[in-house]
């Protein structure tokens, strides 16, 4: 374009941003406003130059391995063999340590058909289910009196990702980028992977909210092995890369005549600067989801399926400065077993046992997994009672907020550490009780920030993700 004609078109009556990308070549907008941003607005993460933390981080990124639908506690990091001696028979109410809600009381034993067996050299018990997480159990840190506030799925999924239920707030992962930037401006700073679709309460879990829009988090189907599909619009075919940066750029001139004309809005800038952020994102998202170049003993270690290829997409994303990753098991919630268990839960388990230890060890081995947090866990735990959902099913277990447990590993953690205790049954957390405020709080603190000084003024009070509870869990930190 010569610069005669960029300046008739700079001074005609500025065009809105959608017939401009109607009538130009610059397609790659598409994956900032459709596809990658879900219809809401985000811009660059932030170059590592940006905010910084309160204090010394013990962790520099956060993995979420997100296990939605409630994993059971007794079958899987909370052994009970108490369960064993009621099993079929009405619990107690003495034996239960819980709310007058309690569903579990007078309801009927339902003792885990899986062993559990002493592993490392920490002797921490884990499950028949999870042999190779069991090896790398020296540097797992496991929660066992984790409760929460919401017992539904949707209210607890929001309730674990933004510390609210209901309301729409920021999540954990914009919260985190909003304190600390990202260190790679040529990728978001917080990306979400989901296969099959969005998960229950959709970007809800990953939103901004009234953050900035470049804290909200980007979306990946992983179910899609081609990158082209993974993230839709990523080349473009019809104009070169010299053109589309030209397009761009006079884009850029039009946008800022727009803005000019309009009072100051954030989604306005943020929109804005996504359009830059997807240009960037061309030749760095094609090269940390192509695992064409991966070795063939990494690929063996973490074995094969898409858990796999989430993870090691995963890593290559924190080694190119990815703030936060989270890492759904799959759309609605796949780890609710009300029926049918004892066939379902170690289906489950099995898919993703060798793949997240590969991933522990993977990090470990590219000294990386000391300044990565990584948290696996559900929005909630499941009853030590049965429940027959139908007569033509074997028992599951019913939601249970009261008690549940989560398992961190590396940023600061303990590693080989059991933190708090539920009851004899395994319903209720009784000692060093934690609640989902407190775990917020402590992955705060481990990536250098004060829960209570990470706040945003909006609608006439300061906001944090803690609210105003909360508080750092200091005995699981090494």
């Amino acid at each position: 374009m010569s610069l005669s004609s960029e300046f008739e078109i700079m001074n005609q009556p500025a065009l809105d941003r959608r017939s401009m990308l109607q009538q130009t070549g610059a397609g790659i907008g598409a994956v900032a406003l459709a596809h990658l941003l879900g219809e809401a607005p985000r811009v660059a993460a932030g170059a590592a130059s940006g905010p910084v933390p309160h204090f010394a981080p013990k962790a520099q990124r956060f993995v979420h391995l997100f296990a939605n639908g409630g994993p059971s506690q007794v079958d899987t990091f909370d052994p009970k063999p108490l369960l064993a001696k009621f099993h079929g028979e009405k619990i107690p109410e003495s034996v239960i340590a819980a709310a007058k809600d309690a569903q579990a009381a007078g309801n009927t034993a339902f003792a885990s058909k899986f062993a559990f067996k002493r592993c490392g050299k920490s002797g921490v018990e884990v499950s028949e289910l999870f042999p190779e997480i069991g090896k790398m159990i020296d540097d797992v840190c496991v929660v066992r009196s984790m409760y929460a506030d919401d017992i539904s799925h949707d209210g607890g999924i929001m309730f674990m990702n933004t510390g609210a239920s209901r309301m729409s707030r920021p999540s954990l992962g914009s919260w985190l980028t909003y304190g600390l930037g990202s260190e790679n401006r040529n990728l978001p700073g917080f990306i979400a992977m989901c296969p099959e679709g969005y998960p229950l309460n959709e970007t809800q879990n990953w939103q901004s909210s009234f953050l900035p829009g470049s804290n909200q988090g980007t979306y990946v189907n992983s179910k899609h092995e081609d990158v082209e599909k993974l993230i839709e619009n990523i080349r473009n075919r019809r104009v070169g890369a010299a053109d589309q940066r030209a397009q761009l750029d006079l884009l850029g001139r039009l946008n800022q005549l727009h803005k000019q004309s309009r009072a100051a809005d954030g989604r306005l800038e943020s929109r804005i600067q996504s359009f830059e952020q997807a240009f960037r994102m061309q030749v760095e998202a094609m090269d940390a989801f192509d695992l064409a170049d991966e070795p063939q003993h990494v690929l063996d270690m973490y074995g094969p399926g898409l858990q796999a290829r989430q993870l090691i997409m995963t890593r290559r994303l924190l080694e190119r400065g990815v703030r936060v990753v989270q890492s759904w098991y799959g759309s609605a919630f796949p780890w609710d077993h009300h029926g049918e268990i004892e066939d379902r839960l170690p289906k489950m388990c099995m898919e993703v046992d060798r793949p997240i230890a590969a991933f522990l060890r993977d990090l470990k081995q590219r000294g990386l997994l000391d300044d990565t947090l990584v948290l696996w866990g559900g929005e909630f735990g499941r009853t030590p009672t049965s429940e027959l959902p139908s007569p033509n099913t074997t028992p599951g277990r019913d939601h249970n907020r009261h008690g549940f447990s989560v398992w961190l590993a590396g940023g600061g953690v303990k590693g080989g550490h059991v933190h708090g205790a539920t009851d004899d049954v395994g319903f209720a957390a009784v000692r060093d009780k934690v609640h989902v405020h407190d775990l917020h709080a402590t992955i705060l603190h481990l990536l250098g920030l004060d829960h209570e000084k990470l706040t945003y003024r909006y609608a006439g009070r300061d906001f944090r993700l803690t609210d105003v509870h909360g508080r750092v869990v200091r005995e699981i930190i090494a």
